[in-house]
């Protein structure tokens, strides 16, 4: 008897066994009483065009995939046929996980034209899973496509179900029962296993499971039996969720959908205090907020602010998304209204109680990452970017742009003097280095003197050098610099290098300008 964890998940497997010829045939007249006229998609295979999709009307006159088509032709004169185009089937098939986001974060992709979710904890929240199912598959059908679904304790139980059974939900722990009748099909092998299961006999998944499985793994692979644990019950294999759960999510649905624009804004910002508060709970403040808009007809708009470091400031926030808004090219339309608006934090980080100043005015630092915030929310991330700390030593290279919002901008990475020390670095640096005419007591010292511009600079200090070698990913041929810190009699400082080590890279190395201290 196979033992079953008392916190077993409950996964719920949707597939549209036509969804290639349904996106083609949602038209208007297909929820009239006109009846649809079959069709089929066809691809090239190995030089002909063979049925990679059927619509229902067509599956009912004998049509099959694999089906050449003029072989359909034959059976059905003037059968309507389209172009096979599975990028537009993978597009339409991730709108539709989008869409069952309000049933579950945890919505997974299952090819061929399948979803997986992980209903765990949710059917209670629609009426038990019975009425869940028949919410999500309602609603798919309404919008004029096939579906079907199945409710399990794993993801490949749900999956063979829905797709070869006719139970439609399977009780905690009753999974093996329900999938013993299915074809060894079900467990999604490969076709050359399959056939020969079907050489030993073996064609349905209760013959599989009343063999020992080492013999199946030595016959036929490993993979046989772990499908067959996990499709029996006996082993649960999490899905990959397109979205990562967020941080904190609240959201609110409603009996009567909503578009007026005032009571869009009270509900998120009636959303963002409930969010502020979950926060606060845990001592974490949010760095991405993003709100969701379920319209009726299946329809979701996502709009995101990041800000610039951790806030639970609900005020904030809620004028960081009414400007991300205002700047889009195509406004948020409601259609015939929401019935389901929510507010998730998919990114946050520790946010310790700030004690406020007695003046009561904001830190400089506080106005510049809420400037940052509103800039981000007008432009767009992409375009508000600020200079980080590159992992070189290539001065040309020691710095990047990156996004004034990401983490990389909040921790720049630039090295500090010690106290009392000059800077490392010069706060002006040539974009190109400027040669100088240089006079040193050793081919390999520093320099006594330079001129460059055509003015003598007598130097009165040196420090180094710092050996920068070439990054041989780049450029192998490019010499060796031996950096100096020099100060001339006026007090002037300069980063000069000399190009090549003596006697080793060159005979007669060169000297350079890279940059200006003060």
């Amino acid at each position: 008897m196979t033992a079953h964890p008392s916190n077993s998940r409950r996964y719920l497997a949707l597939w549209f066994p036509f969804l290639p010829t349904d996106r083609l045939q949602r038209t208007p007249a297909r929820h009239g009483d006109a009846p649809a006229e079959p069709l089929v998609v066809a691809q090239p295979v190995k030089g002909a065009l063979r049925l990679a999709a059927v619509s229902p009307e067509a599956s009912a006159l004998g049509l099959t995939p694999g089906l050449t088509l003029a072989d359909a032709r034959a059976r059905i004169p003037g059968l309507a046929a389209a172009d096979h185009d599975p990028e537009a089937d993978a597009a339409l098939l991730g709108r539709m996980a989008e869409a069952c986001d309000r049933w579950t974060p945890l919505v997974a992709l299952d090819p061929p034209h399948g979803l997986t979710l992980d209903v765990t904890g949710c059917g209670h929240l629609f009426g038990g899973e019975a009425a869940l199912r028949r919410l999500v598959v309602g609603r798919f059908r309404q919008d004029g496509f096939a579906a079907r679904a199945a409710i399990a304790g794993t993801p490949d139980a749900a999956r063979a179900l829905v797709r070869f059974g006719r139970v439609t939900i399977a009780p905690p722990g009753g999974e093996a029962a329900a999938v013993r009748p299915l074809p060894v099909a079900a467990l999604g092998l490969g076709e050359d296993v399959r056939r020969a299961l079907s050489l030993a006999g073996l064609k349905r998944i209760g013959d599989l499971a009343d063999l020992p499985s080492q013999p199946l793994a030595a016959r036929f692979g490993e993979d046989l039996p772990t499908r067959l644990r996990r499709t029996l019950g006996e082993e649960d294999r999490r899905i990959t969720p397109l979205r990562p759960p967020p941080a904190c999510r609240v959201e609110r649905r409603f009996a009567e959908p909503i578009a007026h624009a005032d009571a869009i804004e009270g509900t998120i910002r009636a959303l963002l205090g409930q969010a502020a508060a979950l926060l606060e709970a845990i001592g974490q403040g949010g760095r991405v907020f993003e709100a969701s808009f379920f319209r009726t007809d299946g329809a979701v708009r996502r709009i995101s602010v990041e800000t610039g470091r951790p806030t639970r400031d609900a005020s904030s926030v809620l004028r960081l998304l009414q400007a991300r808004l205002d700047a889009l090219a195509d406004p948020l339309d409601p259609g015939f209204g929401f019935d389901l608006i929510r507010l998730a934090v998919p990114l946050a980080q520790p946010l310790a109680q700030l004690q406020p100043r007695f003046d009561g005015e904001t830190r400089d630092e506080d106005a510049v990452s809420d400037l940052v915030d509103r800039l981000v929310a007008r432009f767009g991330a992409s375009r508000v970017l600020r200079f980080s700390a590159a992992d070189t030593h290539d001065p040309a290279r020691a710095s990047r742009l990156v996004p004034a919002s990401s983490p990389a901008a909040l921790k720049p990475g630039w090295s500090s003097p010690e106290p009392g020390e000059p800077p490392v670095r010069p706060l002006q640096l040539f974009e190109r280095p400027q040669p100088i005419e240089t006079l040193a007591e050793t081919p390999d010292g520093p320099p006594l003197r330079f001129r460059w511009r055509r003015v003598l600079h007598m130097i009165a200090r040196a420090e180094g050098p710092e050996r920068i070698a070439p990054e041989w990913w780049r450029d192998r041929e490019a010499p060796t610099r031996d950096y100096y810190r020099v100060e001339d009699l006026e007090g002037r400082r300069f980063w000069v290098f000399r190009a090549g080590l003596y006697e080793r890279e060159t005979n007669r190395p060169r000297w350079y300008l890279h940059g200006l201290f003060a």
